[in-house]
């Protein structure tokens, strides 16, 4: 007797060498298979989502605001989760194209500072009825993003105060990475220490010293949240 088909989430990756990390792991748990696809090496995205359950677009070293090919057209597609009303998560990058595709806008500090290591995270209302949110979450951004007319904002910080939201029913955007293993964070500490000059960042050692602290927290918050997203599949 065949096995049924697992249901796929298309995965959405900027770098190489970019993994989805514990996103990634977490949803193959729940059920679902990956399709990874790299638009900046040239992979096409899908001009429908019937053959997925739904879409993670994750982060990248380059800005939502990049005149690149591929940024403008990633963007664009968004109307594809947006119209067909897919469950679609944004994170950093993803989440800011998101923004500009709903016509908000992303841009950095107006003081010029950085979230990039450990930082304090404040459910809203609306975000502390839907699950518990964790109180530090670890960032890499130099930009920020307002908030999309419609949306839903779900959860704030002091320097970047929109940092989750929901637009419609099946839209997510996050600003910060719950998704980096212990490797993952090692590699970014290494490839990014020339980042952490900047002002509001944080020193490496920082960074590795408060996932002993916070990651735990984050990690279950990100199995509720994926739960809460994309849900498990039938059977499951």
């Amino acid at each position: 007797m065949q096995s049924a088909r697992r249901p796929s989430i298309l995965v959405v990756l900027h770098q190489e060498n970019s993994s989805p990390g514990r996103v990634g792991q977490v949803l193959r748990e729940s059920g679902f298979d990956l399709d990874i696809r790299r638009p900046p090496l040239g992979d096409p995205l899908p001009a429908t989502l019937e053959e997925h359950a739904g879409a993670v677009v994750f982060g990248g070293p380059m800005s939502a605001n990049d005149p690149d090919e591929f940024i403008r057209r990633e963007t664009d597609w968004l109307a594809v989760p947006l119209k067909e009303d897919r469950p679609f998560l944004g994170i950093c990058l993803g989440a800011q194209m998101l923004v500009n595709h709903l016509g908000g806008r992303v841009e950095g500090h107006g003081k010029g500072l950085v979230e990039i290591g450990w930082y304090g995270l404040n459910a809203t209302e609306a975000g502390a009825e839907l699950l518990r949110w964790p109180e530090m979450v670890y960032q890499f951004h130099r930009e920020g993003f307002s908030l999309p007319s419609g949306a839903t904002l779900l959860a704030t910080a002091d320097t970047y105060p929109n940092q989750a939201f929901r637009y419609g029913a099946n839209a997510w955007g996050i600003q910060f990475h719950a998704e980096l293993t212990r490797v993952m964070m090692q590699r970014w500490v290494v490839h990014g220490a020339h980042r952490f000059e900047l002002p509001g960042a944080q020193q490496g050692r920082d960074h590795l010293g408060g996932r002993l602290i916070w990651d735990i927290h984050l990690k279950r918050w990100l199995v509720e949240f994926l739960g809460l997203v994309f849900g498990r599949p039938a059977g499951r």
